[in-house]
């Protein structure tokens, strides 16, 4: 293959993963933006991440598998194309519903983007030059994760949030351009499993629905006890399919390595401890605190420049010293950062409450990340390494669809105790306690223009404080995931006997794969291929 076509190959590579990339981290920024704008409430904040987290987790693992069978730059080819346009979407939708609808949407076209993006490079790279290649693959994206929250505060407060999608386009309409100069498809005979993902989407759907619905209608409600429930038993029935299927697309006997096993474990609750704490930390100092767009994307901008910088060597440490010690201390450290932040309350200054706990959080996950990476490669096989990362890049995004969800339901609830407690014995007309009504569904949101002038001052003090409870409530168990993650790890984890760099894994979940996951894929094709084993691109 020619230097020109893997330059090509590199640079769509970057392009098309890195539209998925940009659109996870920039549209927690906009968040409060979007609610203003569609008049919606803590429920369609939700909605509009996890129906893109839905569909993307749900679908991820079987994005390699329809590339292998029709075509990878086939595959790439739609997935960018239904990206841009769900995009386009996403920037002129009318209401919450279009919104989530095309977020949804979004994330199927994301499963389908981010494993086609490393087989293209697997595909045009010699083995010796894929180390390379996906070093600077996972260093573009790190630099799309920086840069995201920031970039989409400033369009959100000097233009319309409306910008955060619309600006995909262009990256879309270049990486297509350029997809036609690259070589023609390879397909290899292989199995999609769609029974399984349609049971694994549904599985998830399911329990996410009646969390995030459940603060408006209860637990009694057939709205959110039927989805609960057939939710739970179509989870069983996804396990069940998986254990029995030739083909499944997650085999279930990788669990029973234990490393592998207690990795993806901690693996779901740091990355569940991360997702939610990000979620409602750039609410909270939006809508309560008062920071705009761009000072919230400013204060997380320590995180992921510590996680970037900071990786590798951490790393390079762990491969001297062995990974379970950064397994269990980083999500200690990470923990103690979020506990840090629960000083955190109205008019909070930056530089003495938040920063400390954003420095500190920032710091764990760093020394985590690649160890945690590399111990899940290094538990399997080395034919099995790209499975293995595409598992654990699934149960990174499953962690964090679920987290915000439950996490959601407990400061909703909180938001309401807290609300009904202070203002239940409080004489307010019949507008002022209809507005209080209307509230009770809004968390976090600290607006009383639809009270009346003399009980607006009571109102407003109770409302900031039942968010300050709520919000510290969930940052409190946001915390207490990322240590639990690191004491699963402390007691579960023994130091791999194949070496696979952590130096090599800087990104780990947060970038996609790692380069010992992508350099295994071949021989990973080739072992399936001999017993009858699906294989996953990493994604």
């Amino acid at each position: 293959m020619s230097s020109g076509a893997k330059r090509v190959a590199l640079l769509v590579s970057i392009l098309g993963s890195g539209v998925v990339f940009l659109d996870s981290t920039i549209v927690n920024v906009a968040l409060p933006a979007i609610r203003s704008s569609l008049h919606g409430a803590l429920s369609d904040e939700q909605w509009v991440v996890e129906a893109y987290l839905l569909t993307l987790s749900s679908l991820l693992l079987i994005g390699g598998s329809l590339g292998d069978l029709v075509g990878r730059r086939r595959v790439f080819a739609i997935g960018l194309t239904g990206f841009g346009a769900f995009s386009l979407v996403c920037a002129v939708a009318p209401s919450t519903d279009v919104l989530i609808g095309a977020r949804a949407v979004q994330g199927v076209a994301g499963a389908l983007l981010v494993p086609s993006s490393l087989a293209l490079l697997i595909d045009v790279f010699e083995e010796n030059e894929r180390a390379a290649a996906i070093g600077s693959w996972t260093a573009w994206t790190g630099i799309v994760t920086v840069i995201g929250p920031l970039g989409g505060g400033a369009l959100v407060q000097l233009a319309s949030w409306r910008w955060i999608f619309a600006v995909n386009l262009l990256p879309v309409a270049i990486t297509l351009m350029l997809l036609r100069r690259l070589p023609s498809d390879t397909r290899s005979p292989g199995h999609v499993d769609v029974t399984g993902a349609v049971l694994c989407a549904l599985g998830l759907g399911g329990p996410v629905f009646a969390l995030i619905e459940q603060p408006q209608y209860g637990w009694g409600d057939v709205r959110v006890a039927v989805p609960l429930v057939a939710g739970l038993v179509m989870l069983a029935a996804f396990l069940a399919w998986e254990r029995r299927s030739p083909q499944p697309m997650m085999p279930l006997q990788l669990f029973a390595v234990r490393n592998f096993a207690v990795g993806n474990l901690t693996t779901l609750a740091l990355y569940g401890g991360l997702s939610a704490a990000i979620f409602f930390l750039v609410l909270f100092i939006q809508q309560v605190g008062g920071y705009t767009p761009i000072e919230a994307g400013l204060a997380l901008l320590p995180i992921t420049l510590m996680i970037f910088g900071l990786s590798r060597r951490f790393g390079s440490l762990a491969d001297r010293l062995g990974p379970r010690l950064f397994m269990a201390g980083g999500p200690l450290v990470a923990g103690v950062g979020l506990l840090l932040l629960i000083r955190t309350g109205p008019g909070a200054d930056y530089a003495t409450t938040i920063l400390p706990g954003v420095l500190v959080f920032g710091l764990g996950m760093a020394a985590t990340i690649a160890p945690l990476t590399a111990t899940v490669l290094g538990s399997v096989d080395s034919r099995r390494s790209g499975l293995a990362s595409g598992v654990n890049n699934a149960v990174a995004r499953v962690a964090g669809l679920i987290a915000i969800a439950a996490l959601g339901a407990v400061v909703s609830g909180s938001f309401q105790s807290r609300l009904d407690g202070d203002l239940g014995g409080r004489p307010l007309t019949g507008q002022a306690r209809a507005a209080v009504a209307v509230a009770r569904h809004r968390p976090l949101v600290i607006n009383v223009s639809g009270v009346p002038p003399a009980a607006r001052p009571a109102v407003h003090a109770a409302l900031v404080e039942a968010s300050v409870h709520a919000f510290r409530i969930g940052i409190a168990i946001a915390a207490m995931l990322a240590i639990a993650g690191g004491l699963v790890a402390l007691v579960g984890i023994v130091n791999p006997q194949r070496a696979v760099r952590c130096a090599d894994c800087p990104g780990g979940a947060l970038a996609g794969s790692s380069a010992d996951g992508a350099q295994r894929v071949p021989a990973t094709v080739r072992v399936a291929r001999e017993t009858d084993m699906p294989v996953r691109s990493p994604g």
